[in-house]
């Protein structure tokens, strides 16, 4: 072997050998993180921690779900504040406490390995009474915002079982409830989340089973739109003309449609936002067309 070429070895054993010690060093930290939530008086900082670095840790949700106790302390702090939403008196450290218990369990809403556990256990039932909270200050927002997140984590991979289990809850009218009422933001995870939901045929069978349900959501993507002509939200609008094309498909939502559609999506002033994005634009175009409105 000549002296370059044990070089080079020597080098990449070396490379390894830190790359090993790194991935080592990064799962003694991860366990030692999980392990300090089940002592409630480490609990807030490994909380903390955690929700920080999730991103680093590969198999945090699998280790979340399977270590003792773990998933009924994040239960537990998220009812700990059930006493504070009415009246309100939810504080921003509070606020901030339970997001971060409810980022972990994003983590394990949105893994592969953990994402049927999540919604066999019913856990997202546990989210629902921070979304039909009506408070604006920030401690509520955040915490609806971070909510929502979860749920955003759940549809974001087309699954059919998923969308069956949210329609037998009721998320339709809390994510409604968001879009009326919500900021920006918590408007675009919700507009988002009912959108994943009418792109599977069960989620559209559902909401245009009744001219009520159809009418319902498109008098508050109308009342969306009519407030963006004040406060203008390219994404949201985005995700507003995905939600009416997808409805557009359904003859019975046709016809509601053209009931209550809002004349600002007819408007080439209002829709000018769009110019930068082709695929809106193209999608409103394909929307005008099916609702009759152009050739």
């Amino acid at each position: 072997m000549s002296v370059d070429a044990g070089r080079i070895e020597s080098t990449g054993v070396r490379t390894q050998s830190r790359e090993s010690s790194f991935i080592a060093f990064k799962m003694d930290t991860m366990e030692s993180l999980v392990a300090a939530l089940q002592d409630p008086e480490t609990r807030e900082n490994a909380l903390l921690d955690l929700s920080k670095k999730r991103d680093m840790f590969v198999d945090l949700a699998p280790i979340l779900w399977h270590s003792f106790g773990i998933i009924p302390a994040l239960l537990q702090e998220i009812t700990s504040i059930y006493p504070l939403l009415s009246p309100p008196s939810l504080t921003n450290h509070a606020s901030n406490r339970v997001c971060n218990a409810l980022a972990l369990l994003q983590c394990v809403a949105s893994h592969p390995e953990t994402r049927a556990l999540f919604l066999n256990a019913h856990i997202p039932l546990f989210l629902y009474p921070f979304l039909n909270t009506v408070s604006k200050t920030r401690p509520f927002e955040y915490l609806r915002l971070t909510s929502l997140g979860v749920i955003g984590a759940l549809v974001k991979v087309d699954d059919t079982d998923v969308i069956n289990f949210l329609l037998s809850t009721e998320i339709i009218p809390l994510c409604l409830r968001t879009m009326e009422l919500g900021s920006e933001l918590s408007k675009t995870v919700a507009t988002f989340i009912v959108q994943k939901i009418l792109s599977d045929e069960v989620g559209l069978a559902y909401i245009c089973a009744t001219a009520e349900r159809c009418y319902a959501l498109g008098t508050v993507l109308g009342g969306m739109v009519t407030m963006l002509a004040e406060q203008p939200s390219v994404r949201l609008l985005k995700h507003i003309i995905r939600c009416y094309l997808r409805l557009s498909d359904n003859p019975r939502a046709r016809e509601c449609l053209r009931r209550c559609f809002p004349d600002q999506l007819r408007d080439p002033n209002f829709t000018a936002c769009l110019k930068d994005d082709i695929a809106t634009q193209k999608w409103l175009v394909q929307l005008l067309m099916q609702l009759g409105y152009t050739q």
